[in-house]
């Protein structure tokens, strides 16, 4: 018979997959991630200290991801009708995805499958003896009072007991309190069970499938400069974090790389942030890759040990040595004109877009192709950028920036920072509204100063955003149209030295 216990019944997914297999799989468990980590906010550190400090246990929820476990087990079946319980589960589990696979010939019959998960705790025991006999141990200093009764109630930090004809109550704190057996329906794990039937008996192997949450991945990227900045060293990184109340010992570990749209709950309410130290597992081999579907399957080609409540670092792939990196300094102003949508008019106020600051952007570029030494998928993640410092040898940190999943073949640009000794001014120089003739005429004049000991080679980009025709009147030096939108230069700045780029532009509507 099964548990009362609290349980999640679920009959339309167990039977699913009994395809005969030409060669049954060997025993153990697989483990694939799927993670919705946003790079930009998603901080490993916070679960992992939220977990320490002991907080509410129903956080994992909130883990950006998600783990669909796979195990093939080898048990013995009796005659008849049997009951399989497996205790060693996720406690995130979703009942709701459980399915349930016999992989020998004489195929076992799922009659029933349930999820137990009413777990043992001080206030579920507590609750199971009202009206039952307790004894009590209060200390005062070095004094020890038992108290044997029969327990009423226990709430609002309020132990209620019947001690002889008197009722006394008596607070919880400081107080131990002695029970007998462990009363029917509660577990101390999270446990599935399934009611079989119509198998032949003995020996046999089995599959049992489940998504659980509170299990997720990251990319992270550390792409090391050469000394003249030409050429770097990336290398990357999965870190595994797996809060879903189980372990995965000697496991085939797969990661899915890509967006994979999965109905969601509402959210939860925010959880507290915590800080706590990193676990980290190294590993020396990287995942092979494949696509798969419209997503990369990463696979480990070894096992390992997923432990519970723990975060691991595993190389994703070996370090691709001497990346041909182009380093510019961008001058985008108004970069946050390159995308305002127009309405019926024009932008005329001769203000808009002047007098903001005019710094240029330290860009890395590189390409993601076989002749750089990559040319292979790369997960969204997080680039960190260091240079070595030649007096110690040390790596110092530079910059650091996110990139989207990047097909091979495909460029990357890094934003790291601000340059310190390049530096410009952007003035209007000149600028006419003509309402009856529909036109506008605007100049604009930028001074690039640069002011180290060596020539500098920047690029400038601006935005003609007022109207979406526009004609470039003159430019000097000569631009080019980017897009329709865009003007571009390539300035080469003599050493402590000053260019000129100045150009008018007109819109006509």
């Amino acid at each position: 018979m099964l548990s009362p216990s609290l349980a999640a019944t679920t009959f339309f997914l167990v039977a699913s997959m009994n395809t005969p297999l030409a060669a049954p799989p060997e025993p153990g468990v697989s483990v694939t991630v799927y993670s919705s980590a946003d790079p930009t906010g998603f901080d490993v550190q916070q679960f992992v200290g939220q977990q320490r400090l002991g907080g509410n246990p129903n956080f994992a929820w909130q883990v950006p991801g998600f783990g669909v476990v796979k195990e093939v087990r080898k048990i013995t079946l009796a005659p008849g009708q049997t009951e399989l319980r497996f205790t060693d589960v996720a406690a995130f589990i979703d009942p709701t995805t459980v399915s349930f696979a016999d992989l020998g010939d004489g195929k076992a019959t799922v009659l029933e499958q349930n999820f137990e998960f009413d777990l043992v705790s001080p206030e579920k025991l507590l609750q199971r003896y009202i009206d039952r006999p307790v004894r009590l141990v209060r200390f005062n200093g070095e004094a020890r009072d038992e108290i044997a009764g029969i327990l009423l109630s226990a709430a609002g930090g309020q132990l209620v007991v019947r001690v002889g004809d008197s009722i006394q109550m008596i607070p919880q704190q400081d107080t131990q309190v002695a029970l007998g057996e462990l009363p029917g329906g509660l577990i101390t794990r999270p446990t599935l069970v399934w009611k079989l039937a119509g198998a032949a008996p003995g020996d046999r192997l089995i599959r049992t499938t489940y998504q659980t949450s509170g299990i997720t991945w990251k990319a992270d990227y550390n792409l090391v400069l050469s000394e003249n900045e030409t050429t770097a060293d990336l290398a990357a990184w999965v870190t595994l974090l797996n809060l879903s109340g189980a372990a995965y010992p000697n496991a085939t570990l797969k990661l899915i790389a890509g967006d994979v749209q999965r109905i969601q709950p509402r959210p939860p309410a925010p959880m507290m942030r915590g800080r706590a130290e990193l676990a980290m597992a190294v590993a020396d081999a990287g995942f092979e890759e494949k696509s798969f579907f419209e997503y990369h399957l990463y696979t480990l080609p070894r096992r390992t040990d997923i432990l519970s409540n723990t975060s691991q670092q595993i190389t994703l792939f070996p370090t691709a040595r001497s990346v041909p990196v182009q380093k510019i300094l961008l001058l985008d102003s108004l970069a946050g004109f390159g995308d305002i949508g127009w309405g019926r008019d024009p932008f005329t106020d001769r203000s808009m877009g002047i007098g903001d600051p005019a710094r240029f952007d330290v860009i890395l570029r590189f390409v993601n192709d076989e002749q750089s030494g990559l040319g292979r998928p790369l997960p969204r993640g997080r680039v960190r950028v260091f240079k070595q410092d030649d007096a110690d040898g040390t790596l110092e940190f530079v910059g650091e920036d996110l990139i989207d999943h990047t097909p091979r073949n495909e460029k990357v640009q890094l934003r790291v920072g601000r340059a310190f000794d390049v530096v410009a001014t952007r003035t209007q120089v000149d600028f006419t509204l003509d309402s009856g003739r529909r036109t506008m005429t605007e100049t604009i004049r930028i001074e690039l100063r640069n002011r180290k000991t060596v020539a500098q080679d920047v690029l400038v980009r601006e935005r003609l955003f007022r109207w979406s025709t526009s004609e470039v009147v003159r430019s000097t030096p000569e631009a080019r149209r980017a897009d329709a939108r865009t003007l571009e230069w390539d300035i080469n700045v003599p050493a402590d030295g000053t260019s000129i780029v100045e150009y008018t532009v007109r819109y006509t509507w």
